[in-house]
């Protein structure tokens, strides 16, 4: 019992230091590629070194068709923290954040043509649901369409929610290879799939290394990465899934909260409503995906 208490103590950790991603990632004065790319090779790096100092080694077993979905997999994962990082340019984090957590809702939508599980009534009424609420957090239902460059942000986060949707599916069809050896593949393939984009599309001087951007992208790269998947799969081996589930929305509430109180960025009765149908939306479906809500079709 105690390890489990300590388990959920370390998983609760994991999950609110990753809703405030976006805070410092807004001060990083680096190309969105740069970051993602950094953030993979940094976390993968911080991971082999934990794994040395305990004596250990992250060993991949996987076959060479197991290993090509574990680097497209990590190719995808690069891309979607590039659009959510984009994101967090052009909107809110609170904005980003909530729609960027539409990804589940994709999931859904997709899951009779990938994962051949047939949509309940209760799966599309939460679809339903969550499109309402990310109508409301765009600000489109109160303001009509929102400024250009807010809009950029919200599809960003939408584009984000897409690949992210993508990395869960694949995540599906990859079996007995444990958590730290899919972890340590994905990271890498996240930073090498990011050098091609940033060479062709970013422009970047060695000032954009230094001060404040600098020790922001270490923190995103080994805290935010890094420490949070060591926390995050130590704890997962000793909670159930549903709890798991649950407290992964702890991420977006944190988000939320960071951008209110610390970015002091607007947040008004729309995004509220907005904020309650996505995430009331996601966690019904979590439920009845999980056997809570017996209803039959």
């Amino acid at each position: 019992m105690e390890k489990n208490n300590q388990a959920r103590i370390n998983f609760i950790i994991a999950i609110a230091l990753s809703g405030t991603i976006g805070v410092f990632v807004r001060g990083i004065a680096l190309p969105s590629g740069i970051i993602a790319m950094a953030r993979g090779f940094l976390g993968v790096a911080f991971l082999l070194a934990f794994t040395c100092l305990r004596g250990q080694r992250i060993h991949i077993g996987a076959s060479g068709k197991k290993l090509a979905i574990l680097f497209i997999s990590g190719a995808v994962l690069g891309i979607n923290w590039m659009f959510l990082f984009e994101a967090y340019r052009y909107t809110t984090v609170a904005t980003a954040t909530l729609c960027y957590y539409l990804a589940p809702v994709i999931v859904i939508l997709t899951s009779p043509l990938f994962l051949k599980e047939r949509l309940t009534p209760v799966k599309i009424v939460c679809v339903v649901i969550a499109f309402i609420g990310m109508i409301f957090v765009s600000g489109v239902a109160g303001n009509g369409l929102p400024q250009l460059s807010e809009m950029k942000g919200v599809l960003y986060a939408l584009a984000a929610a897409v690949f992210y949707a993508a990395l869960m599916i694949l995540n599906k069809r990859i079996h007995e290879v444990s958590s730290y050896e899919r972890t340590a593949v994905q990271l890498f393939a996240a930073g090498v799939v990011m050098i091609p984009y940033s060479l062709l599309t970013a422009s970047v001087t060695p000032a954009g290394f230094q001060g404040q951007s600098l020790i922001l992208l270490l923190i995103v790269g080994i805290v935010h990465t890094g420490v949070i998947y060591l926390l995050y799969f130590g704890a997962m081996d000793h909670l159930s899934g549903q709890t798991v589930s649950m407290l992964g929305y702890i991420d977006p509430i944190v988000a939320v909260l960071c951008s209110v109180l610390i970015l002091r960025e607007g947040f008004s009765l729309n995004s509220l409503i907005g904020t309650i149908l996505i995430l009331g939306a996601a966690i019904v479906s979590e439920m009845s995906q999980s056997g809570h809500l017996r209803k039959r079709c």
